[in-house]
């Protein structure tokens, strides 16, 4: 991005068009380059000398400014000096109110006298004064990662993000919609997806100016936002440009010259907010029989396209619960997601808002599942939303069994049966198992457990008793030797010994 001002753009036919460098600015692009290149260990002032002599010799500076300020952030400048300049300056104030300096020879006088106490050379020390000025520090390195037609594509893609830093609204077509829409919730901006007559998608991003006041925070947010949409294969951005108090129309393309250089999309920001990212990671720390989906699928809402913040996927049944998180939006963006969830239709939506909203009783009015938060989204009360669908879902799923089940196998635990099914643990806890008897959370087959009665007796050491029921397929040995009849008598915490339950 550039400084705003050094954008260039054309308001002709009252529109706000930004101009772009073309092929017959590349041998300025080079000379800029160059330029840099040539005053490596030289002075900022030398360097900032020959940008000026460009300047005066091209048809426009702000080009040659544009160039240069893309290309200082990838210089290195810094402070050489024999001694350090704050010294030296400290030394060679006090020597000269101690001199009384009024001539040249009183100069040299208090030049030497702070040269000696710092010792070093007056030469040394009268370069050192003003060394960490600004202009005077040295181009120590310069390591550009484009030649002159990459400072071009860099310029373009920068004047473009500038030129809307004052948008109060843009509007964004693209062959990649799902990574538009995740760019926009991370760099936390409020939008709404729309339904062209045609039926393509239209997100529409509203800006500061709209809901607040105007921030330049706010505006470099729409300037990165661009960098994801140039990555689509086709686009077209459309935004309202506050000029000034004049409303003015930005339009781009993927016709346009504008592609990021090797640039990810938006990274560094994962959620929309604190309380879904820290509502994320609590959740998935979770040993539950529902997944977490983030940014599912749109929902079709009327004209828009309501896009939740989370789904939760139910690993038994094919069943999805859309979870939205609604925290301090302003008035207006909480109409608009109201009026979106009227329109939602044959979908489970669940809405964790804000207490201080005062939207839960409207929530619930549209057919949608409330819970009110404040400050962080408590996890129980998320847990006990999702009980009440595993309620219907586990009957749901033991009603399609049968009333009994007889597994192939002498031992099998009740998890593995129930993969087997495709259904939870809950749904086959009622069936009734007439082959085998059920021991803890494993069932098995009655010649098995009359084996076992056979191997293990009491006075048995608990490790080796232990050892004949992970052989014959059983890991709770609490449960089978309870089953079997006996009880251990533990010896400390290093083991036990098994005994019948009358002793």
């Amino acid at each position: 991005m550039l400084t705003k001002d050094l954008l260039r753009v054309s308001r002709a036919g009252g529109g706000y068009r930004p101009q772009f460098a073309g092929r017959e600015h590349r041998p300025l692009a080079a000379k800029v380059l160059g330029t840099y290149q040539g005053h490596v260990g030289e002075q900022r002032s030398d360097l900032q000398d020959a940008l000026t002599d460009l300047e005066r010799e091209s048809e426009d500076f702000k080009l040659v400014r544009g160039f240069a300020k893309l290309l200082e952030r990838e210089a290195t400048f810094e402070t050489r000096a024999g001694v350090d300049p704050e010294r030296a300056r400290r030394e060679t104030f006090a020597a000269a109110e101690a001199v009384g300096v009024v001539a040249e020879a009183e100069r040299d006088a208090a030049l030497s006298q702070s040269a000696e106490s710092l010792g070093a050379d007056p030469a040394t020390v009268e370069t050192a004064l003003y060394a960490d000025r600004e202009d005077r520090q040295v181009l120590a390195s310069f390591d550009a990662r484009w030649d002159p037609d990459d400072l071009i594509a860099q310029y373009n893609l920068s004047v473009a993000q500038t030129a809307l830093f004052d948008a109060t609204e843009v509007r964004v077509r693209s062959s990649d919609p799902k990574a538009l829409v995740s760019a926009v919730k991370r760099l936390r901006l409020m939008y709404e997806v729309l339904r062209t007559d045609s039926g393509e998608r239209e997100v529409v991003v509203t800006g500061p100016t709209r809901l607040f006041r105007s921030t330049r925070r706010y505006g470099t947010r729409f300037a990165r936002l661009l960098r994801t949409v140039a990555k689509a294969r086709e686009w077209q951005l459309t935004a309202t440009i506050d000029d000034r108090g004049t409303e003015r129309e930005l339009s781009l393309s993927d016709s346009d010259p504008v592609r990021p250089l090797d640039v990810e999309p938006v990274t560094d920001v994962t959620y929309d907010s604190g309380v879904e990212a820290d509502f994320a990671t609590r959740f998935e720390s979770l040993d539950l029989d529902w997944n977490l989906v983030r940014e599912p699928e749109p929902l079709a809402a009327g004209s828009r396209v309501m896009i939740p913040d989370f789904a939760f996927e139910y690993e038994h049944a094919n069943f999805r619960l859309f979870f939205e998180i609604m925290g301090f939006w302003t008035p207006e963006y909480v109409e608009k997601k109201l009026s979106q969830m009227d329109a939602v239709e044959d979908v489970e939506l669940l809405v964790a808002a804000d207490e201080s909203l005062g939207v839960g009783e409207a929530i619930e009015a549209r057919d949608h599942r409330a819970i009110l938060y404040s400050g962080t989204v408590r996890i129980k009360d998320v847990r006990d939303a999702l009980r009440r669908y595993e309620t219907d879902l586990v009957a749901e799923s033991a009603a399609a069994l049968p009333d009994e089940l007889v597994p192939e196998e002498d031992v099998v635990t009740l998890e593995t049966l129930a993969d087997r099914h495709g259904v939870s643990e809950a749904a086959i806890e009622g069936k009734a198992f007439p082959d085998h008897e059920r021991v803890g959370r494993t069932l098995v087959h009655p010649s098995v457990l009359s084996d076992l009665r056979e191997r293990i007796e009491a006075g048995m050491e608990l490790d080796e008793a232990t050892a004949v029921l992970e052989e014959a397929g059983i890991t709770d040995a609490s449960a089978a030797l309870a089953t079997l009849g006996y009880r251990v008598e533990w010896t400390g915490l290093g083991g036990g010994t098994v005994r019948e339950r009358s002793e």
